[in-house]
C-alpha cells in the first residue's frame, strides 16, 4: 500500500523538511524536551483548593482567629467553683488574698492569674499529744505512747505523764491560710506548753483527780490566748486528758502522804529542838 506524502508514519514531513518530528518538534534538529512545570503556577493552584476546601470558604487567618477566640472563652469558662456546704471560698488574685465567698456556684478568674481555697469551717479536727494510734485519750484501746510529749513537771516537782486531745476549728479562713505557715504543728506545740505552763502551777494530787477539768480548762485559755496573739485564725473547741491509772494515782497518793509526814516530823523535830536550846 503507497503512503500519503504526509512527512512520514508520524505526521511530519520527510525527509529534512519543515515538518514536526515524533515529539511535536522540528524536524532536522531531533526532538525537542518539554519544557519544566512553573511551581508557582502549582503553589498558587494548591492555595486556591485548599480555601475552596475550608467550611463557609473562611481564609486560614479568620479560622486561627476563631480557634483563639474559643481557648480564650473555655478559659473563662473555667473558673466557675462550687463551694459545699460547711465550707468557704478564698480567692486569690496572683496569689494574693482578695476575698471570702459563701457555699454555693462563684465565679472567680482561672489560674495562673486566680486561685481559689475552700478550707472546711465547720468541721472539728483533733491533735492527740502523749499518744498515737486509738481515738481513745490515755493510751487505751491499742494506743501508743508517745511520753517525749506527755511528760510534765507538777508544781509539788513530780514527773507526770499526760495524754490529752485539742479539738479546734477554723474560725477565720484567711487567718489560718495565710498567717501561719504549718497550723497543725503550731497549734500542737502550742498545746504542749500550754499543758505544761498549766501543770507546773499545780500539784500532783490535783493534777491527777480533784481539779483535772479545771488543768483542762486553764489550758484550753491559755492555747486560745496563745493562738490569737499568732493571728492562727483558730479556735479551740475543747481539752480533753486521759483518765488517770487508778494504780497510778494510788501509788502517787502514797508518796504524796509521806512526805507530808516526814515534812510535819521534821517540822517537829525542828520545834522541839529550839524548845531544848531556850530551856538550856
Amino acid at each position: 500500500m503507497a503512503w500519503k506524502n504526509q512527512g512520514g508514519p508520524w505526521g511530519g514531513g520527510g525527509g529534512n523538511g519543515g515538518g514536526q518530528g515524533p515529539w511535536g518538534g522540528r524536524g532536522g534538529g531531533g526532538p525537542s524536551m518539554p519544557e519544566p512545570p512553573d511551581l508557582e503556577e502549582l503553589l498558587r493552584r494548591g492555595q486556591d483548593r485548599f480555601r475552596r476546601a475550608l467550611p463557609g470558604g473562611f481564609g486560614g487567618g479568620r479560622v486561627v482567629g476563631l480557634a483563639v477566640l474559643a481557648g480564650i472563652a473555655l478559659w473563662f469558662a473555667s473558673g466557675f467553683y462550687r463551694v459545699q456546704p460547711g465550707e468557704l471560698g478564698v480567692e486569690l488574685l496572683f496569689g494574693k488574698f482578695l476575698r471570702v465567698t459563701t457555699p454555693g456556684l462563684n465565679y472567680w478568674l482561672p489560674r495562673p492569674i486566680g486561685q481559689v481555697v475552700t478550707p472546711n469551717v465547720e468541721r472539728t479536727n483533733q491533735i492527740n499529744i502523749g499518744f498515737r494510734g486509738s481515738a481513745d485519750v490515755g493510751g487505751q484501746g491499742g494506743a501508743r505512747d508517745v511520753p517525749q510529749e506527755g511528760l510534765t513537771l507538777t508544781g509539788d516537782q513530780n514527773i507526770i505523764d499526760i495524754d490529752f486531745v485539742v479539738q479546734w476549728r477554723i474560725k477565720s479562713a484567711a487567718d489560718f491560710l495565710f498567717n501561719i505557715r504549718d497550723p497543725e504543728p503550731t497549734i500542737k506545740i502550742a498545746a504542749e506548753s500550754s499543758m505544761r505552763e498549766i501543770v507546773g502551777q499545780t500539784t500532783l494530787e490535783d493534777a491527777l483527780t480533784v481539779k483535772r477539768q479545771e488543768v483542762e480548762g486553764r489550758t484550753r485559755d491559755l492555747l486560745q490566748n496563745i493562738l490569737d496573739e499568732y493571728g492562727a485564725g483558730v479556735a479551740i473547741a475543747d481539752v480533753k486528758s486521759g483518765r488517770p491509772d487508778p494504780g497510778l494515782v494510788a501509788k502517787y497518793s502514797r508518796r504524796i502522804r509521806r512526805r507530808s509526814r516526814d515534812r510535819r516530823r521534821q517540822a517537829a523535830e525542828g520545834r522541839s529542838a529550839r524548845a531544848g536550846d531556850r530551856r538550856l
